[in-house]
């Protein structure tokens, strides 16, 4: 008797992703494409990132079908809006509840809903090894092209309860990332490759004042910060470390001011911003701190594959 699996789907503004998790939570396969974004570009307007998924599926649909050759499957989970809030949609969601709602039906399978926020929190967990965190409140730091959000988590009834209580008040940290990165000449998205040019850097930075209150920061001024330091400058790799230094610090305050506010608790970070070794590096000291690895850490289908997984155990156990 073949092995059962479970489907994940998430269509992100950023990529197209499908992942397959079997029975035992062995991870099968996961499949992205990403957004194709021209040069100079700094994202992808909502009709054409819905446009990029409808030519994105298909392709992944038929490279998952090889793999799921060997399996049966039994659930198929699917991201249908960036966060569990009332009123939280973006369109390009859609053509991944598109194809997650024709493949339930054509399977004869089960379809769960999450959230993509969800979805990032349970491929950090499933990536770290941390489980046992579906047990016990935490905090999650999600950091992404579109997220800065700083949230106390429960797992309760094959979901997560995600209670905002701190983030950004204006631009996400990814926001910032990339349109310094664009500036600066660098391929959207820029985050991969501003690390890299920040690296590079050798030269003490400035400590400018954090933009911060209580749990909450504002990014808003980082931008300007950074094309007024290379107008001076003229040097790239110090640009790109500033930007960088200046997210770490202000993420590592907020943080500090969780722990004053809620007290200790364990930190799970996700999000493709959390990939970045110099911001991961500054707010993990002296925390209890858990990361998805960079493959997981950026957009994905994996934590709603595992999140599908769960339910259906879940409901029929």
């Amino acid at each position: 008797m073949a092995k059962g699996a479970f489907i994940g789907i998430d269509t992100s503004n950023y990529t197209t992703s499908i992942a397959i998790i079997d029975g035992d939570g062995t991870l099968v396969a996961n499949l992205k494409r990403p957004l194709a974004v021209k040069q100079g570009e700094r994202g992808l307007r909502q009709s054409d990132a819905l446009f990029n998924h409808t030519v994105n599926i298909p392709n992944l649909m038929r490279e998952a079908g090889k793999y799921l050759s060997e399996y049966t499957p039994l659930a198929v989970g699917v991201s249908t809006r960036p966060r569990n809030q009332e009123g939280s949609y973006m369109p390009c969601f859609l053509a991944g509840v598109s194809a997650a709602e024709s493949a339930s039906a054509l399977m004869g399978v089960p379809l769960y809903t999450f959230s993509h926020q969800c979805g990032h929190i349970m491929a950090a967990l499933y990536s770290a090894g941390k489980f046992d965190l579906l047990e016990r409140e935490f905090a999650a730091l999600h950091l992404s092209g579109g997220t800065t959000e700083l949230v106390r988590v429960k797992y309760q009834s094959g979901q997560f309860v995600a209670d905002i209580c701190g983030g950004t008040r204006d631009l996400a940290a990814g926001q910032i990332i990339d349109r310094v990165g664009v500036y600066l000449g660098l391929p959207f998205p820029a985050g991969a490759h501003l690390e890299r040019l920040a690296l590079e850097n050798t030269r003490p930075l400035p400590k400018t004042k954090l933009a911060t209150s209580s749990t909450y920061v504002n990014f808003s001024g980082v931008e300007n910060m950074a094309i007024r330091l290379y107008k001076e400058t003229e040097d790239r790799a110090y640009t790109a470390h500033f930007v960088l230094d200046y997210i770490g610090r202000a993420i590592s305050k907020i943080l500090d001011e969780y722990t004053v506010q809620y007290g200790e608790a364990p930190f799970l970070f996700a999000g493709g911003v959390m990939c970045n070794s110099i911001i991961k590096s500054m707010v993990s000291r002296g925390r209890e701190a858990y990361f998805a690895e960079p493959s997981m850490s950026a957009d994905n289908a994996v934590g709603t594959a595992a999140l599908a997984m769960q339910k259906y155990k879940m409901e029929n156990t």
